[in-house]
């Protein structure tokens, strides 16, 4: 452009020159150029600006996009044309990128096109994102309430009024899950299989399935609940990345919200709140042990699995090269969230008859659990309130 207005300057300059000042007669010829010079130069400047402008517009477009579907061959006419787009890739490498693609990135990239569409939605891609993010709450009772969710539901959700994570999806799942409604059965692969794994974790992210799980401290840490862990029904919201929990309704019929991810987990064993837990650790019950007991205020309540530890017998004092406490047909049971003379401080239990015992003023002990892993164990302790409980 600079070059351009010196170019224009000198040739006006010049020109007024030629009007003041008659040329000398063998300079003639000199005047009848300078029509053929500036045409020249316009040429030489009209040229570069449009080189100019190409190379920015092929800086801008992806690399994958041909330029005749971008509908700028008109432009280009002197400029080689690369056809390739990410559908030519070998299907090696388009499995790799897409194995790499987070989940609002891969439902994105499956509203390009039919094809990316069908590959997008297999369900191994989902399996790793299912259990990076699902794989600690979600057990066998989640799968099994998905799977009764799959049998009464065709089709799935309706995402329009969803937030947050359904927000980068850009109406994508509720174009597919829809369109059968308004297409003919011989387009039906179009929308999404409500049994797929993808299907799984979008209805889990969108919060319209509800799933058991069971939560730790229920209540906000309610002193009442405090180092138990109670079955719910639970579903998730992603604008606050937390959990709305509804708990059985015998008893006290109760909701929660705002429940971290810290304080759920999947159910460690398939028994059902109602029914006592067959326990299968009596025998090697020793002090020192942690366990889980099953505990419940009256017949009519669920149960839910309270933290303990295995104490010693009054007689005995604790050394360990003494002990004879786990020969003894007694158990020791140790709630030390509660003050030394606490009625919920200590109960005792028989390992070779014990069902559930109790009365309606303590409550009933049931089933018993040993703990063996070491990050289960740390994480009650985790939870262990600040203070002694009365």
């Amino acid at each position: 452009m600079l070059y351009f207005i010196i170019s224009c300057v000198s040739f006006i300059l010049l020109s007024k020159s030629f009007t003041h000042k008659p040329l000398p007669p063998w300079k003639g010829e000199m005047k009848l150029l300078l029509p053929w010079c500036w045409g020249e130069l316009s040429s030489f400047l009209v040229s570069r600006i449009k080189k100019r402008r190409l190379a920015n517009i092929s800086f801008q477009v992806p690399m994958f996009m041909p330029f005749k579907k971008m509908g700028l061959s008109s432009k280009v006419e002197h400029v080689e044309e690369d056809d390739s787009s990410l559908l030519d890739l070998p299907d090696l490498a388009l499995e790799c990128i897409l194995d790499r693609l987070s989940p609002s990135a891969l439902c994105n990239m499956a509203a390009v096109c039919s094809y990316l569409r069908d590959r997008c939605r297999t369900d191994h891609l989902w399996e790793k994102h299912m259990k990076h993010k699902w794989g600690k709450l979600i057990g066998d009772a989640a799968y099994r309430e998905w799977q009764w969710h799959v049998a009464t539901s065709p089709t799935l959700l309706d995402q329009s009024k969803k937030k947050g994570f359904f927000e980068s999806l850009s109406g994508l799942w509720a174009f597919f899950w829809f369109r059968p409604k308004l297409e003919s059965s011989s387009h039906a692969r179009s929308y999404l299989q409500v049994d797929s794994i993808m299907a799984w974790y979008l209805s889990l992210e969108s919060g319209k399935l509800w799933f058991p799980a069971q939560v730790y401290n229920r209540e906000n840490g309610h002193v009442g609940f405090m180092l138990s862990c109670y079955d719910a029904q639970l579903r998730y919201d992603s604008r606050t990345d937390t959990f709305q929990a509804r708990y059985s309704p015998h008893g006290r019929r109760t909701t929660e919200e705002n429940i971290q991810w810290d304080r759920l987990r999947a159910p460690p064993v398939d028994t059902l709140p109602h029914v006592l837990h067959a326990s299968d650790c009596l025998s090697d019950l020793k002090p020192g042990d942690h366990i889980e007991i099953q505990w419940r205020r009256k017949k009519e309540f669920p149960h839910g699995w309270w933290y303990a530890l295995i104490g010693h017998l009054e007689r005995c004092n604790g050394n360990e090269d003494h002990c004879r406490c786990h020969h003894n047909d007694n158990v020791i049971l140790e709630f030390n969230q509660y003050t030394p003379g606490s009625r919920w401080r200590r109960m005792v239990i028989n390992r070779k008859e014990h069902q559930e015992e109790g009365n309606e003023a303590d409550g009933f002990y049931g089933g018993i659990r040993k703990l063996y892993d070491k990050e289960e164990i740390a994480r009650w302790k985790r939870l262990w309130p600040a203070q002694i409980l009365g």
